[in-house]
C-alpha cells in the first residue's frame, strides 16, 4: 500500500515573480533529498507556483520507511579479542555503543585488515509520523534572494505565510510554522475564487482550486495564455504578430493564477519615440507584449497585450483602464524624448564631472578621458589607424547619455539614447552605432558589436575596468563580482573572436596601467585573471585542457591566435604521430631533469648512430622553420612541421640509448636532447603535457 497523494501548499502573500522558478527547482531537490535521507520510496515529486503558493505534490508514497542495515566497522580484529579469544574493552564498548550483543559481533575486511564489525537495523516508521518533520524541514529549507520578517522574528520567508495545507490523501499532516498551523484549509482566486475552501483529500486538490480560477500547473497556465493570445489575434486588423518574449511570458506565468490576456493600443504618434523605449515602458512597467506590422518591415505597432489576473465578464474595463496608465508613461518618455533633443549629446560631457564611477576611481568624466586615450591607442595596435578619428569621437561621446532623462527613468536604455541622440545630431553613423555597441555583448549568447568602431571602444572600456578595478583592490571573491569583471574579460575574448581582431592584451594591458599610473604586479594580477577567462572560454569550445594551456603557453596574451592555434591543435591531437611526439617530449624532459649539467654544444663528430644523425640534422632544418611559422602566426605549418619531427624522435629513442657508458658520448647526446627540448619549448614545452602523452 502507499499514500496515493500528498500535498503540501505555502500559502503567501505575492510573491515577486522572479523568486520562483529558482523556489520549484529548491523545493523539489529539497522534496527529493528530504525523501531519500528518510528511505521514503514515491512514485513522482512535481512542483507548482503562483504568484499566492508554493506546492509540492508527491505520488504514492511508501506507508513506511525502507528498512536500513548497515554494517558497522570497529576496532581490529587483533584488538578486539585477548589470546583466549575472550572480548576485549575495545570489542564490549563498541557493542554496546551500537546496541548489539558483543556475541553478535562480525567481521569486516578493509584494505588487507580485519575488523569487528555490527550490523546494525534501523526501525521502520510509518510515514506519517515522519511527514510532519520533514514538510516543516521542507518550509524552513527554502531560501530566497530576498527574505522578510513578520510575526515571529526567527522565522523567515519570502512574503508573510498566511496558511499551510498539508495532507496525506484524506489525513491533515501537523506541524507549525512561523505561527501558522497546517491543515486541509487552502484559498482560491484572490477575486474569483472563494476566500476559505476545505479539502477533504489530496487527490482533490488541484481540481477544487481549478474551480476557484487557480490553474497551479505553470505548464498548463502556460498553454492557456498562449492559446488565449493566438484567439485574440483574430481581432487584429493588418498583417500582426505578437512578440512573444521568452523571459516576459515567464514573468507572466508567476504574475498570475489565471490568466486572462487583452488587447490594447496606444496612439500613432508615440510610433515617432524610438521603438526601444515604448518596448521598455511597455515590458519593465506594464508586463506588456510588443505587437509587429510586418506589413511594414516589422516595424512597432500601436498594438499592445497585456495579462490580466482577473477574467472580467467584460474585458472593456480592464484594457481602459491599461490603457490609460501606458498612456501616462508613453506621455514621460515623449517628454523625456523632447527634452533631451532641445541640446546636443556632446554638451552632456561635461556634466559627467559631477557623477562618480568609483569612489576609488574617480568620476565618469575621468574614466571617459582614460578610455578615450586607450581606445585612440588600440586603433594603431589592431591596425585600425583609419578609424581613429571615429573611436576618439565615439570614446568622447560614450556616456553622454548617462545624464539624460530618458536614462535616468529607464537606465537599461544606456547605449540605445546615445545612438539615437547621436544621430539626432548628426554625428557620423559609425559613431552612433559605436554608442550602442560599445555594451556588446551584453550577456551570454548576446550578438556581438557589427562594427569595429564600437569593437574597439568596448575593448578598450573593458580593459580600462580590469585595470582600474584590480588597482583599487575591487577583484572579484568567490561568487562575488559586483564590477562584472569576469564577464569584461569574457567579453574582450569574444569580441576579439567575433571581429578577427588581433590584439595583444599584454600590450593593451601595460598601456592602460601606463595611462593611470598602475604598477608592475597588480598588470601581472589582471593578465593572469584574463588568462584564466580565456583557459575557461577555450575549454568551453572544446578544446582539452592540455591543449587549451599549450594554447596558452604560446599565444596566452593574444585570444584570436590562441583560438586558432587550439583549432590546429584539435585537428591532430589524435593522430597517432601527435600522440607519439607528446610521448618523445615527456621523455626528453624527464631525462634532462637528471642531467642539469649537460652540455648545451652538440659535436656533430660525435654524432656516431644514424638515428641521432637524424633527429640532429631534423633539428637544425626545423629550427628556422618553426619560428618562422611562429612569427607569422601559422599554426597549420607548424602542424606540419611537428608531424615531420615526430617520428625522427620516436626513432631515436628506439636506437639510441642516450646513457652511453662513454662519457663524451653520453653528454654529446644529452646536449642533442637539450637542443630537441629548447625546440620543444618554442612552441609551448610540449614537454609538459604528460597527461596527453599518457593517454
Amino acid at each position: 500500500m502507499a499514500l496515493r497523494n500528498v500535498i503540501l501548499e505555502i500559502g503567501t502573500e505575492e510573491i515577486p515573480s522572479r523568486f520562483l522558478p529558482a523556489a520549484l527547482e529548491s523545493l523539489k531537490k529539497l522534496a527529493l533529498d528530504a525523501l531519500s535521507a528518510n528511505r521514503l520510496g514515491f512514485k513522482d515529486v512535481q512542483t507548482y507556483a503562483t504568484p499566492r503558493r508554493l506546492v509540492l505534490s508527491v505520488r504514492d508514497l511508501d506507508e513506511t520507511q525502507n528498512a536500513s542495515v548497515s554494517l558497522l566497522k570497529g576496532p581490529p580484529l587483533a584488538s578486539a579479542y585477548d589470546s583466549k579469544g575472550e572480548p576485549t574493552r575495545a570489542a564490549l564498548g563498541f557493542a554496546k555503543s551500537k546496541g548489539v550483543d558483543v556475541n553478535a559481533l562480525g567481521e569486516l575486511e578493509v584494505d588487507g585488515v580485519r575488523y569487528v564489525a555490527a550490523e546494525v537495523c534501523e526501525e521502520s516508521r510509518r510515514t506519517l509520523e515522519v511527514l510532519p518533520e520533514l514538510l516543516r524541514g521542507l518550509v524552513e529549507g527554502l531560501a530566497f534572494p530576498k527574505s522578510m520578517y513578520w510575526s515571529d522574528p526567527g522565522v523567515r520567508f519570502a512574503r508573510p505565510i498566511r496558511w499551510i495545507l498539508a495532507l496525506a490523501d484524506d489525513a491533515v499532516v501537523p506541524f507549525e510554522y512561523g505561527g501558522v498551523q497546517s491543515g486541509r484549509t487552502t484559498s482560491g482566486h484572490r477575486f474569483m475564487g472563494q476566500k476559505t475552501i476545505e479539502i477533504p483529500n489530496a487527490g482533490e486538490f488541484m481540481e477544487r482550486l481549478y474551480d476557484n480560477n487557480v490553474i497551479l500547473d505553470q505548464d498548463k497556465r502556460r498553454q492557456k495564455l498562449e492559446a488565449s493570445i493566438s484567439l485574440l489575434k483574430q481581432n487584429f486588423e493588418g498583417n500582426l504578430e505578437v512578440e512573444m518574449d521568452p523571459e516576459l511570458l515567464e514573468e507572466n506565468l508567476f504574475l498570475v493564477e489565471f490568466p486572462a490576456p487583452f488587447m490594447g493600443s496606444f496612439d500613432e504618434r508615440y510610433l515617432e519615440i524610438p521603438e526601444e523605449v515604448l518596448i521598455t515602458s511597455m515590458k519593465k512597467n506594464q508586463k506588456y507584449f510588443a505587437v509587429r506590422n510586418r506589413d511594414k518591415g516589422n516595424a512597432l505597432a500601436n498594438v499592445f497585450i497585456g495579462v490580466s489576473n482577473n477574467r472580467a465578464t467584460d474585458m472593456k474595463t480592464i484594457r481602459e483602464g491599461n490603457e490609460r496608465v501606458l498612456r501616462a508613461r508613453l506621455e514621460d518618455a515623449a517628454f523625456f524624448w523632447n527634452e533631451d533633443r532641445k541640446r546636443p549629446l556632446a554638451s552632456n560631457v561635461e556634466r559627467l564631472k559631477d557623477v562618480t564611477y568609483q569612489e576609488k576611481l574617480g568620476s565618469v568624466y575621468d574614466k571617459v578621458i582614460q578610455t578615450q586615450k586607450l581606445a585612440v591607442e588600440l586603433c594603431g595596435r589592431l591596425g585600425r589607424d583609419a578609424l581613429e578619428k571615429l573611436v576618439e569621437r565615439a570614446a568622447w561621446l560614450s556616456k553622454a547619455d548617462l545624464v539624460t532623462r530618458m536614462v535616468y527613468e529607464f537606465t537599461e536604455l544606456q547605449g540605445v539614447m546615445g545612438r539615437e541622440y547621436a544621430r539626432h545630431d548628426g554625428e557620423d553613423p559609425r559613431v552612433a552605432l559605436a554608442l550602442y555597441e560599445q555594451y556588446l555583448p551584453r550577456f551570454a549568447s548576446d550578438s556581438l558589436p557589427t562594427d569595429d568602431v564600437g569593437a574597439i571602444l568596448g575593448l578598450a572600456e573593458r580593459v580600462h575596468i580590469l585595470v582600474n578595478c584590480h588597482k583599487a583592490g575591487l577583484e572579484p571573491t568567490g561568487s562575488q563580482d559586483p564590477y562584472g569583471l569576469r564577464r569584461a574579460a569574457r567579453c574582450i575574448n569574444e569580441i576579439l573572436w567575433g571581429r578577427g581582431l588581433d590584439l595583444d592584451l599584454g600590450e593593451a594591458v601595460r598601456e592602460c596601467a601606463l595611462l593611470n599610473r598602475v604598477d608592475e604586479p597588480t598588470v601581472e594580477r589582471v593578465l593572469a585573471f584574463i588568462e584564466q577567462r580565456l583557459l575557461v572560454q577555450l575549454k568551453e569550445r572544446g578544446c582539452e585542457h592540455e591543449l587549451a594551456l599549450l594554447a596558452l603557453s604560446v599565444a596566452g596574451h593574444r585570444p584570436l591566435q590562441a583560438l586558432r592555434l587550439m583549432e590546429a591543435l584539435n585537428g591532430v591531437k589524435d593522430e597517432p604521430w601527435f600522440s607519439d611526439l607528446m610521448t618523445s617530449a615527456v621523455r626528453v624532459r624527464n631525462i634532462l631533469q637528471k642531467a642539469p649539467d649537460a652540455p648545451d654544444a652538440v659535436d656533430a663528430a660525435l654524432l656516431a648512430k644514424p638515428a641521432e644523425r637524424a633527429l640532429y640534422d631534423e633539428v637544425v632544418r626545423l629550427e628556422p622553420g618553426v619560428r618562422e611559422v611562429l612569427d607569422s602566426n601559422d599554426w597549420k605549418g607548424l602542424t606540419e612541421r611537428l608531424a615531420e619531427l615526430s617520428p625522427v624522435v620516436s626513432a631515436f629513442f628506439d636506437d639510441v640509448m642516450v646513457m652511453d657508458p662513454d662519457e663524451k658520448v653520453r653528454a654529446n647526446r644529452l646536449a642533442l636532447l637539450r637542443r630537441c627540448n629548447a625546440l620543444f619549448k618554442e612552441v609551448g614545452d610540449l614537454g609538459a603535457l604528460k597527461s596527453q602523452a599518457q593517454k
